[in-house]
C-alpha cells in the first residue's frame, strides 16, 4: 500500500496535522509505544498548552516566518479548538494555560481525531529515500507514501524517544541544520558564584537580562546552579556571554536603604533571608543595621539590581525541555511548510529552527505549524 501521507512523529505537531487530514490515507510512525508522550510529560503532567500572550518576540528564529505561522492559528483559535472537546483549562501566572485535570485529556482528544490513521508505534525510522514516492525504512518494514511530514521533534527527552532522525532526514535531502543545543534548561555557575549552590530550593521573582532581552519570572537555585522559569526561558537566548539578574525588580533599592532603618539588611530587604546572608558574604558586606551602612557598602549592595556573571554552561539535553536549532526555515516555504529542496517533503514543529520561551509557546508553535501545513494540503 502507498499512503497519501506519512507522518514521522506522534507528538503535538504530528497529531494535529493528522487530525485535520481526514480525507487522506495517513501513516503515523513513532519509535514510542504510545502517542503524545511529550504532551503527557509536559507541565508536570498538566500540559502547558498555550499562552494568553503569544507573539514572535517569544521565540528564537526568523521573526517573519514565525509571526506568519502564529497568525494563521492563534492561541485564541487553539483555545476554541480544545474547548469544543470540553477540555477544561486554567490560567496561571504570566498567562499560561494548563489542563485543569490532566495532560491525558489532550492526548484523548487526538486519539479520537486520528482514528482514520494507521499507526506504526514502536517503529524506529532508520532511513528515508525518495524515487517516485517516499520509502520510510524501519526495523520491521518499509512504508511508502506520496508525501512525507517530518514532525519528529528535537533531542530533548531522550527517555521518551527523542532522536536526531528529523535532522538526518533533512540533511539527506540537502537541508541546512543550525546546530541543535539544549534550551529551556538550567545554567551551571562559575566558582565565583558557588555561593548560589548553598541556596538550593530557594525561589523568588527576578528580572533577567540576557542578549538584549529582559525576562521576568521566578528564579530557582539548585545544587547545580540556577534554574526556574526565568532561567529556562533565558537559556534560549544565552550564547556563552554574561547575563544579569535584578533580584529586586520594581523596587528602588537606594530609597529603601536610605530609610536609615535600624533593621539588619537581611530583615530590611524583601528577599529570603538565607539568600541575603549568602549574597552579603559573597560581596564582603556584614549583615548590619541599614543606618550603619557606608557609601562603599551601599555601592556593593547595588549589585542586587544588576548582578552580572557568565554561566559556566547548562544542565544538558537530559534536563532540557526543548531543543533549539534545527532545520533552517530559509529552506522551508512559510505558506505550506514544504521543503524548497524536495517536493512533497514537509517539516513542522520542534525539528525546525524555531524555539519558544517557557510558558506554552512551543506547543502553540507545534499546533500552528501543523495547521499551516494542513491548510495547504487540504487543496491537494
Amino acid at each position: 500500500m502507498i499512503y497519501d501521507i506519512a507522518i514521522i512523529g506522534a507528538g503535538a505537531s504530528g497529531l494535529m496535522a493528522a487530525s485535520q487530514l481526514t480525507n487522506r490515507s495517513i501513516a503515523i510512525i513513532d519509535s514510542n509505544s504510545k502517542i503524545g508522550l511529550k504532551i503527557l510529560a509536559s507541565g508536570g503532567g498538566k500540559c502547558n498548552i498555550t499562552n494568553k500572550y503569544v507573539t514572535s518576540d517569544n521565540y528564537l528564529g526568523d521573526k517573519k516566518f514565525i509571526q506568519k505561522t502564529l497568525d494563521s492559528f492563534t492561541s485564541e483559535e487553539l483555545l476554541d479548538f480544545v474547548s469544543s472537546f470540553d477540555l477544561k483549562l486554567e490560567v496561571r501566572k504570566y498567562g499560561q494555560y494548563f489542563c485543569k485535570n490532566s495532560a491525558k485529556d489532550v492526548v484523548s482528544i487526538f486519539q479520537k481525531l486520528t482514528k482514520h490513521c494507521h499507526f506504526f508505534m514502536g517503529e524506529k525510522v532508520l532511513h528515508v529515500e525518495h524515487s517516485r514516492d517516499f520509502c520510510i525504512e524501519t526495523k520491521n518494514r518499509v512504508i511508502k507514501a506520496k508525501k512525507l511530514v517530518v514532525a519528529s521533534g528535537g533531542l530533548s527527552y531522550a527517555s521518551i524517544g527523542a532522536s536526531s532522525i528529523g535532522y538526518e532526514i533533512a540533511k539527506s535531502f540537502g537541508h541546512s541544520i543550525k546546530t541543535p543545543a539544549p534550551a529551556l534548561v538550567g545554567l551551571t555557575v562559575q566558582k565565583e558564584q558557588f555561593w548560589m549552590k548553598n541556596l538550593s530550593g530557594i525561589s523568588f521573582e527576578v528580572a533577567l537580562h540576557v542578549e538584549g532581552k529582559t525576562l521576568k519570572s521566578d528564579l530557582l537555585f539548585t545544587h547545580k546552579g540556577v534554574s526556574g522559569p526565568v532561567v529556562l526561558s533565558g537559556s534560549l537566548y544565552w550564547q556563552k556571554g554574561k547575563i544579569a539578574f535584578d533580584f529586586l525588580p520594581d523596587i528602588d533599592l537606594i530609597k529603601l536603604l536610605k530609610q536609615k532603618s535600624k533593621k539588619l539588611i537581611s530583615s530590611q530587604l524583601p528577599l529570603p533571608k538565607r539568600f541575603v546572608v549568602e549574597f552579603l558574604n559573597s560581596i564582603g558586606v556584614e549583615d548590619k543595621p541599614c543606618n550603619r551602612l557606608k557609601k562603599d557598602e551601599i555601592k556593593k549592595l547595588e549589585m542586587l539590581k544588576n548582578y552580572e556573571f557568565a554561566p559556566a554552561g547548562n544542565f544538558g539535553f537530559t534536563k532540557a525541555e526543548v531543543t533549539k536549532g534545527g532545520v533552517s526555515t530559509d529552506e522551508i516555504d512559510s505558506s505550506t511548510f514544504e521543503s524548497k529542496l524536495q517536493k512533497n517533503l514537509y517539516f513542522i514543529g520542534e525539528v525546525l529552527d524555531v524555539t519558544g520561551e517557557l510558558g506554552g509557546y512551543n506547543f502553540q508553535w507545534a499546533f500552528a505549524s501543523a495547521i499551516r501545513l494542513t491548510k495547504g494540503m487540504k487543496s491537494w
